[in-house]
């Protein structure tokens, strides 16, 4: 990339989570502290359509590290999808004097980027930013550390009250993809069973380890379940089957939904924010283009953008020994 940078243009696309603004003040201050201008882009790739922009300097990002969500709004767009709505976004961005985007979010956003990257050679960074941490090449990305931390108080609030009334509590997690957050939680709440998408265990695993628990001699028990498991039945329609075959069970649904997605980021992810927020600024410094900023074993490092949307859902085997382990 011979082009000299001296204008680059921020913005956050997908669903919201916890640490994206931490990271836009990242990217600001980072452009002031090596003397590059700095764009906010309202709304994602439709206000990058729309040339919804905003100068952003050191103080414009004052007072929002500790905010949820993302102060330059996100929206899907489907107008982006189309080769006529990405030339808006480049002419939008040659008027502006935009050279390089830095942009905050998932496997779509990243998608996004790589096709605007490749038709209009223009350089492009992406910085993770999921709570269902499904990024391949980073081993954490923004939001998931606050969404676990919610869903775990979450879930030890609901277990106060299952264990107070002898029920069984069915709690439902973000996760149409990926199980971390139920696996993850399940394991820091103690839950009795937990249901993921990368596995098909059936039915039949966790009924039996409901047997077990009740023959152990547990009144109350939780079940922490992905929105994606594969039973192929609801959260509600779960719990009538587990109540068809045993009926002594006194079952209780609890759907933490859009919760997970909100709330003042945490430390950690603060921090991760900040780090890959500067990482994505040297990066197109550096003559980078169509790469992820991720975080592998607390060193901050460049993954292709193609890499990182290719990654299939794994579960962590050592993990899940470690619930089965701790559950009895």
């Amino acid at each position: 990339m011979s082009k000299k940078i001296n204008k680059i243009g921020v913005l956050t696309s997908g669903g919201d989570a916890p640490g994206m603004n931490a990271a836009i003040r990242a990217v600001v201050r980072a452009c002031s502290y090596y003397h590059l201008e700095c764009v906010g882009v309202y709304r994602g790739y439709q206000g990058l359509i729309e040339g919804d922009f905003e100068k952003l300097d050191a103080r414009s990002v004052r007072n929002v590290i500790n905010r949820g969500g993302t102060f330059l709004k996100s929206t899907r767009s489907l107008e982006f999808k189309t080769k006529e709505g990405r030339k808006k976004a480049h002419d939008k961005l040659t008027e502006a004097g935009v050279d390089a985007l830095v942009v905050i979010g998932g496997d779509g956003t990243f998608t996004g980027g790589v096709f605007f990257s490749d038709e209009f050679n223009f350089p492009i960074v992406g910085i993770p930013a999921t709570i269902d941490n499904d990024i391949n090449g980073t081993d954490y990305t923004l939001g998931y550390d606050t969404a676990l931390n919610t869903v775990v108080e979450a879930i030890d609030k609901i277990r106060d009250t299952a264990s107070s009334h002898n029920r069984l509590f069915l709690v439902e997690v973000m996760g149409r993809d990926a199980g971390d957050i139920a696996l993850n939680s399940g394991i820091g709440a103690g839950a009795e069973e937990i249901l993921i998408p990368e596995e098909d265990a059936g039915v039949e695993r966790m009924l039996e380890s409901l047997k077990k628990s009740k023959a152990a001699g547990k009144t109350s028990s939780i079940i922490v379940v992905a929105e994606g498991e594969k039973s192929g039945k609801n959260i509600f329609q779960l719990a009538e089957f587990i109540h068809e075959q045993d009926e002594s069970y006194d079952i209780r649904v609890s759907v933490l939904g859009h919760i997970q997605r909100g709330g003042s980021p945490s430390c950690f992810d603060r921090v991760l924010a900040s780090k890959l927020g500067v990482g994505a600024v040297e990066a197109i410094m550096d003559g980078k283009t169509k790469v992820m900023i991720g975080l592998h074993h607390q060193n901050v490092v460049r993954v292709p953008l193609e890499t990182a949307i290719k990654g299939e859902p794994k579960v962590d085997k050592e993990l899940r020994r470690v619930a089965d382990i701790t559950s009895v």
